[in-house]
């Protein structure tokens, strides 16, 4: 679906730490445990007494649906966080949700009173009404959360500290790491009395800890690698000798199955989060494609406190302006995704020809639905990013359709794409942000979808919602879609739909995630159609004529597993026959070699391919900037909806062009 992914291509070394390492990435801040030594194994239980209560009232974002902040009362004992909706629902044992704050990941923004808090299965965005509550709150959650931590580790029993302990004497103390280095600080600034001395000593400091930034930077890519190899590795032990051989023609993709990945600092105190209200439940498991195999041993992931620096420079921040290495890519670009999205373009068909304008908008309603559907087996890896200008073409005359799509802006990232058949036009243009949480992956998607239909003369226009991609540094990474579609007839006022992309609970069961459910209204707001399912099992309809399953997914092909989890028309977007390469212009994705070179297998000159048309990219730009122009689309113009937003419409030139002269005859953009 277009929901995964959008990132923007950006050479990693573009990123300057050394200026961002004060861990705020515009004002957001990611704080690290208060300055305290913790405590040994055998020390008094006095000193490690549980941090006073904090309670009160703060403002929480709602999650279901996204519709601004709502007053919550919280409480922090113990190291557990826990809100409900008054004090007094509080005092009856009436939480809405708890999470355990060692888990988390906390983010604050002091210029908004924000804090947030990411424990991977569980997201909470609150803010504080004055700036001395926001610092109230903050310094109680550092507290407690030290707290948890101690209280766990002396609840596991540290072997190592006993050990180190037994060996110090008669004594029994251990010398604190903290303290040896202050005094190592403390007796060389004494005794440096040249303040330049010391300027220039604090420079060389500052120096190494810009390059071990980057280090770091590179030992997460290196991470990445290692995951994904340790993982296909797996893969081909267990595979026979013929898939094996298929496997060896091109990247494997592999499912969440394939390992079983645990985060260190969640192996103390695993499931003592809870999450049970309907505005803020997030799910702690997988979806159902992607359970661990029964007696497989696990991994370790890489720990909270070696992804540090990498989590406080992301935490908050768009990451549309940061490149990944081509073995997290796809072999798919994402104007390949927008046109996924009519591998069930039959609903649009069979709407079209139905007469019943409420039937029809179910119909409609259950395309909304199954653009959703690809998610389910594609959540290891994102799509290729498209250059500014590259297009593609997608010409069904099996299904009655064709397609163009063109990444028609770069700053904001926008994809724009048409599509035309005797049944239905549709286009739409996509523009997403993607805010990462610590341990979670939000992608907000801004555009809207439209479909005509010729017969009834309807013009539809919906939303898309929110993607939660969770535990993204863990193999145990599952992902959900939660909000609202609001689906209107532009042309007739007749009747509406709202689909409710249900979020999954804590407790929920595997049956109960990924739910979906539906309502048609009409103008009174009285319901006269539901339905409802699963947006990767199908759509059931019961008040239609004939109850029925109104759309299923596809079967998956044979060992779709090994080949990044593609269904078989997402297969079908990268072929290139021989007749039709001509055809094509040479910004086409098909064309395009670094894609090509993925599917092939061939992931080092991918990613060395890549940097050069990413670099390509970045010259035309300047170029373009010193001449004062813009980059103007080719096949696509911006215009005004009726509701005043910009859109990106098709000035119906591609097909034209591609039949006379063709683009053979034409001067095109050299892209790579």
């Amino acid at each position: 679906t277009p929901h995964f992914f959008s990132i923007i291509p950006i050479l990693p070394e573009t990123l300057n730490f050394s200026s961002h390492f004060p861990q705020i990435i515009k004002d957001w801040e990611v704080i690290d445990d208060l300055q305290v030594e913790m405590q040994g194994a055998g020390d008094d239980p006095q000193d490690r007494t549980a941090p006073g209560i904090c309670e009160g009232y703060l403002l929480k974002r709602r999650k279901w649906p996204l519709k601004g902040w709502h007053k919550r009362y919280f409480v922090l004992e113990g190291g557990i966080l826990r809100y409900s909706k008054n004090q007094q629902d509080v005092a009856r044992g009436r939480v809405q949700g708890s999470l355990d704050v060692s888990l988390a990941v906390i983010s604050i923004n002091k210029k908004s009173n924000r804090i947030d808090l990411d424990a991977g299965d569980i997201l909470y965005h609150m803010k504080a009404k004055s700036h001395e509550l926001f610092y109230i709150w903050v310094t109680k959650l550092q507290a407690h959360r030290l707290y948890k931590k101690n209280e766990a580790a002396h609840r596991n029993g540290d072997l190592s500290a006993t050990g180190m302990a037994d060996s110090a004497g008669a004594s029994g103390v251990l010398p604190s790491a903290n303290t040896a280095v202050n005094t190592k600080v403390s007796a060389w600034l004494q005794q440096s009395h040249n303040p330049d001395t010391c300027v220039q000593g604090i420079c060389l400091i500052i120096s190494h800890l810009d390059s071990l930034a980057h280090f770091i930077l590179c030992l997460f890519y290196l991470y990445l690698v290692a995951d994904f190899l340790c993982s296909f590795l797996f893969l081909f032990l267990r595979c026979q000798p013929e898939a094996v051989r298929r496997s060896s023609q091109g990247p494997p993709s592999v499912a969440d199955s394939a390992a079983e990945y645990f985060d260190a600092s969640d192996d103390i105190l695993w499931g003592s989060s809870s999450e049970v209200s309907d505005e803020s439940g997030l799910s702690d498991g997988s979806t159902t494609n992607s359970e661990p195999e029964e007696g497989h041993s696990g991994y370790t992931s890489i720990s909270d406190q070696s992804l540090n620096p990498l989590v406080c420079f992301f935490t908050g921040k768009d990451l549309a302006r940061v490149s990944m290495p081509a073995v997290l890519n796809e072999p798919i670009n994402l104007l390949q995704r927008l046109c996924e999205e009519l591998e069930y373009s039959e609903l649009l068909d069979t709407a079209n020809n139905t007469s019943d304008p409420y039937q029809r908008m179910v119909y409609i309603a259950a395309f909304a639905i199954s653009g959703y559907s690809t998610a389910t087996f594609r959540n290891r890896y994102k799509p290729v990013n498209p250059i500014l200008g590259e297009t593609y073409e997608c010409i069904r005359e099996d299904r009655g359709f064709r397609l163009i799509s063109e990444q028609v802006c770069h700053h904001p990232p926008i994809s724009a794409c048409h599509a035309d058949s005797e049944n239905f036009s549709f286009w739409q243009d996509q523009r997403w942000k993607n805010k990462f949480w610590g341990k979670s992956l939000e992608i907000l998607p801004t555009g809207m979808v439209n479909v005509t239909l010729p017969r009834y003369g309807d013009h539809y226009e919906w939303n898309k919602v929110v993607t939660c991609i969770h535990n993204v540094f863990s193999q145990q990474r599952y992902l959900e879609h939660y909000g609202e579609v609001i689906i209107k007839n532009l042309k007739s006022n007749i009747c509406t739909c709202k689909i409710t992309f249900v979020k999954s609970r804590y407790w929920g069961s595997e049956t109960n995630k990924n739910e979906v459910q539906g309502v048609v209204l009409d103008q009174s707001g009285s319901a006269i159609h539901r339905f409802g399912g699963l947006w990767h099992e199908g759509i059931f309809c019961d008040t239609l004529p004939t109850p029925k399953c109104i759309w299923k997914p596809n079967p998956q092909p044979k060992d779709y597993l090994l080949y990044y989890g593609f269904s078989s028309f997402a297969m079908e977007l990268n072929e290139l026959p021989s007749d039709l390469k001509p055809l094509l212009p040479p910004t086409d994705t098909r064309l395009r070699p670094d894609q090509r070179m993925l599917e092939d297998g061939r992931v080092d000159e991918a990613d060395i391919k890549k940097d050069k048309i990413e670099e390509m990219q970045r010259e035309r730009r300047k170029e373009l900037a010193k001449r004062g122009e813009e980059h103007v689309p080719r096949f696509f113009k911006r215009s005004k909806d009726s509701s005043g937003r910009d859109v990106w419409l098709t000035n119906g030139t591609y097909w034209k062009l591609r039949e006379n002269p063709g683009f053979a005859n034409l001067e095109n953009l050299t892209l790579w």
